[in-house]
């Protein structure tokens, strides 16, 4: 294995570089490029990612979709990550690293393995000793033959082997989720097409110009009359004749069918990319239950992605790290939990104890949840104190009866609400 950095850009930007870039080709772009894309990739003897790969990055400029996977990302990376040594202390050093901007967009780009199909990177580190991180570009990676190709037609190219510090993510096989995702975004475009095209036609006035057909100065005056005064749809003609459109029926229900084809779309990469349309889209018959329950499904997702990307520190980066000067053979990556997180779990750990009837001291809620105790329950406290003693005395064990923990949930909580 050399020590050989791979090197990426176009003959102007480098002498002899060894990855020669060309821009993705984003015209042509139907269905049966598509399929045809597809089949080319997924050829037994010579397959080919080039032109399913520009139509990934033509698919990328679509708002939705880019939104739904910038979602994923950021539920992903707004979390600190942190690494433990076995006794449980914080490496101060290893934690440095990672808060570098690298680190950020190498999660993002460890994440788009499972959009993408794989990415390939490569480690080195700068002149005071830091971790570098470069992507290469896929369509000069032979994922299957595990080749770093100089043109992206090239059938051969140069092993993995002969560099240094390499990391593979993904499966070689894998064409990513943006091929499932492909057809409803080229549905999408062409059918936001011709709805502009119908908005062209049918939501402009038609402006009407009548001239005596034996004055050629007031014709030419007009058409320019016409050309000067915008782009709507102009209709010339002599005194004595007429123009007679005929316009199709049903108008409202064309701009339904374009609006629902484009929604449904929407609708279907929501549920691709994050298990659920309520998270993303309002609809008529979304309730907060139903919301709920698909906020859960999302956050399944959310958790497996945090999970994909701790596997690949924990276990496929050790060697590289170790090659750098960061030993984290001995100790373990895991992200840090949010205080939202923490009070998520601490309020339903509260609501299951009252549940089961155990007494929870008032002030230890309103300290815990943050929420201030209002004026008139603050002056009230002995008195509320010294009825809450008798009352438990009275129970025999100390227990506050059900009538009193009712009233103090429903006091703490009203107060929260307050608070919101």
């Amino acid at each position: 294995m050399k020590k050989t950095v791979i090197t990426q850009g176009s003959r102007t930007q480098h002498p002899q570089p060894i990855v020669k870039i060309t821009p993705p080709r984003r015209w042509g772009v139907g269905i049966q490029e598509w399929k045809q894309a597809i089949t080319s990739a997924e050829n037994v003897d010579y397959p080919m990612r080039v032109r399913l790969l520009d139509i990934y990055s033509d698919m990328m400029l679509d708002a939705h979709l880019a939104s739904v996977i910038g979602k994923r990302k950021s539920n992903v990376t707004s979390v600190p990550v942190t690494f433990l040594r076995p006794d449980g202390t914080t490496d101060e050093r290893i934690c440095e690293m990672i808060r570098a901007p690298w680190f950020d967009k190498f999660v993002k780009d460890v994440l788009d393995a499972k959009f993408w199909g794989f990415s390939l990177f490569q480690f080195d580190t700068d002149r005071d000793g830091w971790p570098t991180c470069q992507m290469v570009r896929r369509k000069h990676v032979d994922p299957i033959r595990r080749q770093i190709l100089s043109e992206q037609y090239d059938q051969k190219g140069t092993p993995f082997d002969e560099f240094y510090n390499l990391l593979f993510v993904g499966d070689p096989y894998d064409l990513g989720m943006l091929a499932k995702a492909a057809r409803y975004v080229i549905y999408k475009n062409n059918d936001i097409g011709d709805w502009a095209e119908f908005a062209e036609i049918f939501g402009m006035p038609i402006r009407e110009y009548t001239y005596d057909a034996t004055d050629e100065e007031s014709r030419q005056r007009l058409l320019q009359d016409a050309q000067n005064q915008g782009a709507a749809q102009v209709y010339i003609h002599p005194e004595g004749t007429s123009l007679n459109l005929v316009e199709s029926g049903g108008k409202t229900g064309s701009l339904d069918v374009y609006k629902g084809l484009a929604d449904f779309c929407n609708a279907e990469l929501s549920k691709l990319f994050l298990g659920n349309t309520l998270t993303t889209q309002a609809g008529d018959t979304g309730t907060q239950a139903l919301g709920t329950v698909q906020k859960k499904s999302e956050d399944m997702i959310l958790r497996e992605d945090r999970k994909y990307v701790l596997n690949v520190l924990n276990y496929q980066l050790t060697d590289i790290f170790a090659a750098l000067g960061f030993d984290t053979r001995s100790g373990k990556f895991q992200y840090e939990e949010t205080e939202d997180d923490d009070m998520e779990k601490q309020l339903r750990i509260v609501q299951g104890l009252n549940a089961m009837g155990l007494a929870i001291d008032e002030d230890y809620l309103y300290e815990k949840f943050g929420v201030k105790k209002a004026k008139h329950i603050a002056d009230g406290d002995r008195k509320q104190a010294e009825e809450s003693t008798d009352e438990a005395s009275k129970t025999g064990n100390g227990v506050l009866s059900d009538r009193r923990q009712l009233s103090l949930w429903e006091r703490f909580f009203a107060e929260g609400a307050k608070r919101k």
